[in-house]
């Protein structure tokens, strides 16, 4: 295992998976640089992580914003995992706009980071973990273009890794694939509109998915795979823990 991380940056760090990832990389001892869009989000997460937790509202797709945090911070980590909750509906009844949100913001964001990444570059021996999801393995027929800008996610991680390794870079890139919890906005969604297409009710539901996947579990399947040298490229991440992706 390696040394703690000086500074991480993480995106979407203001609830859900992002909020449980910053806590245990300022456990961990570790600087955290936490960008999310909702300030009043930010600054409770600040409040409760204390000094080492820099919050920063800002967009996660902004080009220039990545370059400047890259550029003046010098992360030696970065957590990308902010996104938006998809629009729950049958493709029938989506449109574009609704479709395309998750390129928008869960693809593009990755897409921006892992190129200031490689750009700026980052120091030899930094890791990039994105976070893209289990419903790239399964599908999700309600939430229009989510499991394929999640899919995206995961090519543009094997795209950064092979151009890291050909320029000699040595930044590690990693995806994390968790599976569908109530936990966290997005969550929370995906499981309300899936209970209500098989008519049952929330609980219902959420009993189906036991053992339930928590934030604490996906922070630690981060803090794992970000600290071991020799992890693999991706894994899924479920109530009973995380395995390498085949």
């Amino acid at each position: 295992m390696s040394e703690p991380f000086q500074t991480a940056v993480v995106t979407g760090a203001g609830r859900g998976f992002g909020r449980a990832v910053a806590a245990a990389l300022v456990a961990a001892g570790t600087d955290v640089v936490g960008i999310a869009r909702d300030e009043p989000e930010l600054r409770a997460v600040g409040d409760e992580l204390g000094a080492r937790f820099t919050p920063l509202a800002a967009d996660a797709t902004d080009e220039a914003l990545a370059q400047d945090v890259i550029r003046t911070r010098r992360p030696s980590l970065l957590v990308l995992n902010a996104g938006v909750a998809a629009h729950m509906a049958p493709v029938h009844e989506q449109t574009w706009e609704t479709f395309s949100r998750n390129w928008e913001v869960d693809t593009r964001h990755v897409f921006t980071w892992v190129r200031a990444a490689l750009r700026e570059p980052l120091a030899p021996g930094s890791v990039v973990l994105a976070m893209s999801s289990g419903a790239v393995l399964v599908g999700s027929p309600l939430s229009g273009g989510y499991a394929s800008a999640k899919a995206a996610i995961r090519y543009l991680r094997g795209y950064a890794a092979e151009e890291s390794e050909r320029a000699g870079l040595g930044i590690r890139f990693h995806a994390l694939l968790p599976t569908l919890t109530p936990f966290g906005g997005v969550g929370a969604v995906g499981v309300a509109g899936y209970a209500a297409r098989q008519g049952v009710d929330r609980d219902t539901f959420v009993k189906a998915l036991e053992p339930v996947l928590t934030p604490e579990q996906v922070a630690k399947a981060v803090m794992d795979i970000a600290q071991d040298p020799g992890a693999g490229p991706e894994y899924q991440v479920d109530g009973a823990g995380s395995r390498p992706v085949d």
